[in-house]
């Protein structure tokens, strides 16, 4: 009896984590291991079994960093023109505007994480993969711009495959606008933290996302302005190491300050923020 009863047990023990009948599954893309897509959303799509960070929307990411109620949007009705009637744009435009619920590929206003004020950006992947045309581009400047005047500092989520290509070089002058609007900020010795997420790459990696006082990343984001085989063989002719636009190894070089869990993210904003005097007693003393 004793032994039937063990055998239960761990039987119990084993089936803990499988799905019930049913149930849908996330199945990991890295580690290919199934996980039930309950407790997947629980753990805020971070894989239980590699930590594989999945992509976001920008109301999930928005949930797990700012404090309830508090995120005033700024220009929320701005969205794309077409100019350069790039054949289906404005069509596909208007299907991803009605799927993600979004105007355009960034997200930005005013908040406060753990009652520090701040200026927040979040790009959102599900968006044209966030490509930077426009709109995203006039969004950010202008967020930087109001965070200048406010004396706040900026927090910026970047997710981006680029320029975005149906708008031409105009979508290249983005890189310019933000970097300057930065340098602005910059200049009036406010902080900007960056947090670079899966994928952070072409034009947005090459200005804005890059010019962060301190830059923060997700474990094991893409972070790059070409693709691996094509930046080796076009520039140093060299084979460069399989892990070299990952986040880690960035960090070995310099160039990410820190690798921070989804998880631990907004309570590393916060302290971050509370430790340049972004906090709510400087905010009271200096109403």
């Amino acid at each position: 009896m004793a032994l039937e009863e063990l055998f239960k047990n761990v039987t119990k023990r084993f089936n803990d984590d499988a799905p019930e009948e049913h149930e849908p599954v996330f199945k990991c893309p890295r580690c290919q291991q199934t996980t039930p897509e309950s407790k997947f959303q629980e753990l805020n799509k971070v894989c239980p079994h590699c930590n594989y960070h999945a992509r976001l929307t920008a109301a999930e990411r928005m949930r797990l960093t700012v404090d309830s109620g508090s995120f005033v949007e700024y220009d929320a009705e701005m969205h794309s023109a077409d100019p350069l009637q790039f054949p289906g744009y404005a069509r596909k435009v208007e299907s991803l505007q009605t799927m993600t619920g979004l105007k355009d590929a960034v997200i930005t206003g005013e908040c406060t994480i753990k009652g520090s004020r701040t200026v927040l950006i979040i790009m959102d992947s599900h968006f044209m993969m966030a490509s930077m045309g426009s709109v995203v581009g006039e969004k950010i400047t202008r967020a930087f711009e109001t965070a200048t005047e406010k004396g706040l500092p900026v927090v910026a989520f970047t997710a981006s495959g680029g320029a975005r290509m149906q708008e031409g070089i105009i979508s290249l002058m983005q890189m310019a606008k933000t970097s300057a609007a930065v340098a602005k900020h910059n200049d009036a010795g406010l902080l900007y933290l960056t947090v670079m997420t899966d994928p952070t790459t072409g034009g947005v990696t090459a200005s804005f996302a890059s010019l962060g006082d301190i830059i923060l990343a997700e474990p094991k984001v893409l972070i790059g302005i070409r693709r691996h085989d094509v930046s080796s063989r076009g520039t140093i002719r060299q084979r460069l190491p399989d892990n070299f636009q990952l986040a880690e190894f960035l960090q070995e070089k310099g160039f990410v300050d820190m690798i921070v869990e989804r998880r631990s993210m907004r309570s590393t904003l916060s302290h971050l923020l509370k430790l340049h005097g972004y906090d709510r007693e400087q905010e009271a003393g200096g109403a």
